[in-house]
């Protein structure tokens, strides 16, 4: 069981880059040039082909951004909560595990703060320091939507099956279906399994993505186990709202051919380095307009395509 560290946020807690549970990486090999096939891509893709290149081909940087990482944060601090004995995970104990969660993650990923530090200059070859103050507020953040979060849970009566765990499945000769869940509960044989997020609930620009993210672990876990999920359910901590996809078969078996179809339409962009970028209103959001057409920027060259079976998948 890691350490729980209840210092007040004004007193910086010993950071343990260690504490950080590694995620579980995975030993099957995708497709040589696109690797596997992950919910955060297969959403790259749909949204623009030129995005999914930058991300999963030419694994472009981009800026760790300050939404993103209190996400990872508020993560860390529910999976350390379920650490503990049933009886005292309570909204106090996990208010006082954040310090030390995000300590834990600076020291982790030094670049992390500059998800913190938003007007340092960026990529830099040392990472800006992060004060006493813009740590306090984040610390803040973060405590504030782990209050919404008990408003939705209680985490006393949840005994999970799996937390931050590797989920994946081959479909047909070259389609791996990769991702991670963050939690699997089971009571009375019947399985959920449950996202969390941080940011509010989706608006109609977003609700696609959201449900195709829960039909993708549907169908990784139903294929793993034999079993369809009973629900899965998307926690959104910013305003205490949530998504829930209850799936049968045959949505299942439909959303199976779909995953099939949108592959085939990658790997043709693969072979014939057709990578066309798609505007819409989601570009404003894009870290790589300056390299985008519709932008007037250029694409760098694609690198070399590898010879032998890799997976080069990012899980975003």
């Amino acid at each position: 069981m890691r350490n729980v560290n209840s210092t007040a946020a004004s007193t910086r807690p010993v950071a343990d880059p260690d504490a950080i549970r590694p995620r579980e990486v995975s030993g099957l090999r995708g497709h040589p040039v696109v690797g596997a096939l992950s919910p955060s891509r297969a959403s790259d893709f749909l949204t623009c082909p030129l995005l999914y290149r930058f991300r999963a081909i030419d694994r472009l940087p981009e800026r760790p951004g300050r939404a993103a990482f209190r996400g990872t944060l508020v993560h860390e601090v529910l999976d350390r909560l379920y650490d503990l004995p049933a009886p005292t995970r309570d909204e106090e104990m996990a208010g006082a595990m954040v310090p030390q969660a995000l300590a834990d993650l600076l020291a982790a990923e030094p670049d992390a703060a500059f998800a913190l530090i938003e007007d340092a200059q960026w990529p830099d070859d040392s990472a800006p320091e992060v004060t006493d103050e813009v740590r306090d507020l984040m610390i803040r953040e973060a405590q504030a939507l782990l209050k919404t979060y008990f408003t939705m849970e209680d985490p006393t009566s949840i005994d999970p099956v799996s937390r931050e765990q590797l989920v994946e499945v081959s479909i047909g000769e070259d389609l791996l279906l990769r991702g991670y869940v963050d939690r699997m509960d089971s009571a009375g044989g019947k399985l959920r399994v449950v996202d969390y997020k941080t940011g509010r609930s989706p608006t109609e620009l977003w609700e696609q993505s959201a449900m195709f993210q829960l039909r993708f672990y549907a169908l990784v876990v139903h294929r793993a186990t034999g079993a369809v999920p009973d629900r899965l359910q998307l926690l959104y901590l910013g305003n205490g709202e949530v998504l829930t996809y209850q799936p049968d078969p045959e949505d299942l078996e439909r959303f199976e051919r779909k995953l099939a179809a949108l592959w085939k339409a990658i790997k043709r962009a693969a072979e014939t380095q057709d990578w066309r970028p798609r505007a819409s209103k989601k570009c404003r959001w894009c870290s790589h307009q300056a390299l985008c057409p519709e932008f007037g920027g250029t694409p760098p060259p694609l690198p070399d395509q590898p010879s032998v079976a890799t997976s080069l998948t990012v899980e975003g």
